[in-house]
């Protein structure tokens, strides 16, 4: 294999990979990564990653090395012809790996499909450094579909650390992307809570008590949707997500923003609600209409379709994906706001999107 694009993760992690991966689909172009997750304590792929490399490497016919835990090069070469066929497919990560980061790395495959897809995956539903899966299913799917994206997820069994044995499934039709246009924020209008607990949590009332956490400390007067879970799960386990969304005039996309927490063992329930609820009173304050954790989940769709979105914060993650942008030839302008340096619009011309 000659790789179209040699690139280097020896400063970034996982989100890099998955970007990565999902670009070389898209343009029909092999890679090659070096130094793989080369930022973090344990570079090379670990358990989630490793599935997301494996996935990919079904969906897309691709040929591919370094197909093991580990690896810090790989090289992937999909093998699309005239679009990528949609189909059943079910992936065990076999540990509490993200269910959804996995998610993340198909999601813009919907642009190339021929067919849907319906993806079952098996492992960690709410885990650490991951948007749980009620954030993919009220802020993030929400948001996309927006702007052309036809998916779905369905939930069957929540997974939380250490045991994952979560279940959900994602489906996904062709679709075409349209330009994202997220600069003004709008009025906000509704704030959703949804908060969960595993059976073995239930006589705590732990879902109950992180709604309460949350609600006491948010700022917030307005409309308000409270969902409180109990689920089946092999491990013990919690999660709270806060969703905020906004309302512009006319037709224009409306923002959507999500904040959440997980529960730990010693963590009194009222606090992970309270951290959730601490981070959407500092996003209130600003003036972006997604949130930071959306703002680089968002940057691969500029890719697609072009566009321009205001973002909270130039994260880590921010930062390497407009450098991998670079490097396979999508031209991104990246300018900061005078009135707060944090808050940054990230545009990308039409003319340099993914082809």
């Amino acid at each position: 294999m000659t790789p179209t694009y040699e690139l280097d993760g020896n400063e970034a992690g996982g989100q890099f990979v998955r970007t990565a991966l999902a670009l070389s689909v898209l343009e029909n172009e092999p890679i090659r990564i070096e130094n793989v997750r080369g930022d973090r304590p344990d570079p090379g792929l670990a358990h989630q990653h490793l599935a997301v490399l494996e996935t990919m490497v079904e969906l897309a016919d691709a040929d591919a090395t370094g197909v093991e835990l580990g690896a810090e090069t790989i090289e992937f070469d999909p093998g699309l012809d005239n679009g990528l066929e949609g189909g059943q497919y079910a992936v065990d990560i076999g540990t509490a790996g993200s269910v959804t980061l996995l998610f993340d790395a198909v999601l813009p495959l919907a642009t190339v499909l021929e067919s849907p897809l319906e993806l079952t995956v098996t492992g960690g539903t709410d885990v650490k450094w991951s948007p749980p899966l009620d954030y993919v299913r009220h802020v993030k799917l929400p948001l996309l579909r927006q702007f052309g994206l036809v998916a779905d997820c369905k939930l069957e069994r929540r997974g939380f650390y250490p045991d994952g044995g979560g279940k959900a499934t994602l489906h996904l039709e062709p679709s075409a992307i349209e330009p994202i246009e997220l600069v003004a924020r709008g009025d906000p209008k509704t704030v959703r809570l949804y908060s969960t607990e595993s059976e073995s949590l239930a006589d705590r009332d732990v879902a109950h008590r992180q709604a309460e956490g949350a609600l006491e400390r948010l700022e917030w007067d307005g409309d308000l949707e409270r969902q409180e879970t109990t689920a089946d799960s092999p491990s013990p386990g919690s999660a709270v997500v806060i969703c905020v969304d906004y309302a512009l005039e006319g037709s224009k996309p409306m923002g959507i923003a999500g904040f959440s927490s997980l529960g730990e063992r010693g963590k009194p329930a009222e606090r992970v609600g309270e951290d959730a609820a601490d981070a959407a009173n500092r996003f209130l304050e600003g003036t972006a209409p997604v949130d930071r954790h959306m703002a680089d989940q968002l940057l691969v769709y500029l890719a697609i379709a072009g566009g321009q979105v205001r973002i909270p914060a130039v994260t880590d993650h921010v930062e390497s994906s407009l450098e991998l942008f670079e490097e396979m030839s999508v031209v991104t302008e990246l300018e900061r706001d005078v009135s707060d340096e944090e808050t940054a619009v990230v545009t990308v011309d039409s003319k340099s999107t993914i082809q």
